[in-house]
């Protein structure tokens, strides 16, 4: 009776905790709405306002490990929540771990279809370790706004 209760006791323990990482996360879908939604704050604000908002690291675009950055059609980062250091440099040449340059890739999608998904891999700011990325982007005009979920 002992090795069932211990057995039913470790199986809630290894859930519980699988759920609290799932809900420390953001899911796929959860990028994809935070995306449509700076897209509408771009229409009602403006690019600046929208920015200033897109970057704050506390501000309502950054959930977990979801955020949101924007890059003009060349490649050049307009904004970023996660890392503010990169907003104003070209990554067109900018390769993941695995040799893939997905900037370009994002840029050439967004070029070809209004809105999407590409995927490649990213430091994720919460974990600081490179992790297998879904990005879903938006074009708006000379924008692309993004927003991925880690995997």
């Amino acid at each position: 009776m002992k090795r069932i209760a211990l057995a039913v006791l470790a199986v809630f323990i290894i859930t519980t905790g699988l759920c609290f990482a799932a809900a420390e996360r953001g899911t796929p879908q959860e990028a994809q709405a935070l995306a449509k939604k700076a897209v509408q704050y771009i229409d009602q604000n403006g690019k600046d306002k929208a920015f200033q908002a897109f970057n704050d690291p506390k501000g309502k675009f950054v959930d977990r490990d979801l955020y949101i950055f924007v890059l003009d059609t060349n490649g050049v980062v307009l904004s970023h929540g996660a890392n503010a250091k990169l907003i104003g440099q070209n990554l067109m040449k900018l390769k993941d771990t695995d040799g893939k340059l997905f900037i370009r890739d994002l840029v050439n999608a967004a070029k070809s279809k209004n809105n999407g998904w590409v995927e490649y891999k990213w430091e994720n700011p919460k974990t600081k370790k490179v992790e297998q990325k879904t990005v879903y982007y938006e074009k708006k005009g000379d924008l692309i706004v993004a927003s991925g979920a880690y995997k």
